[in-house]
């Protein structure tokens, strides 16, 4: 590989940008990083589930009705994108293991 005058890190974005320089040796121009970038898709983290478990176990000791959609919208503020089925499965079993399933949980 060429350097292109950058520095990456051994963090997920780094070895995204490796990836990407791999898979375009003729190189990405750099302004296209952020939209390639942009078009991946990335999961909650273990410690992003638990916290919008928490969260939502909250809500519903205080008494609210806590449903997909309040799960979902959780997600979308931690990853800045929609809710994937996947992580709100994660997150309805972790609630579920702790005794808050969802008010309309989905089929797992």
């Amino acid at each position: 590989m060429t350097d292109t005058g950058t520095t990456t890190g051994p963090g997920f974005a780094g070895r995204v940008v490796e990836w990407l320089r791999a898979g375009y040796p003729a190189g990405v121009p750099r302004q296209d990083y952020v939209a390639l970038l942009g078009l991946l898709r990335r999961k909650c983290t273990e410690e992003e589930v638990r916290r919008i478990a928490g969260e939502l176990a909250r809500m519903a000791a205080a008494g609210e009705t806590v449903t997909t959609a309040d799960a979902e919208r959780l997600i979308g503020d931690a990853t800045l994108d929609q809710a994937s089925a996947a992580d709100v499965a994660r997150v309805s079993s972790r609630l579920a293991a702790g005794g808050w399933p969802l008010a309309d949980a989905p089929d797992r």
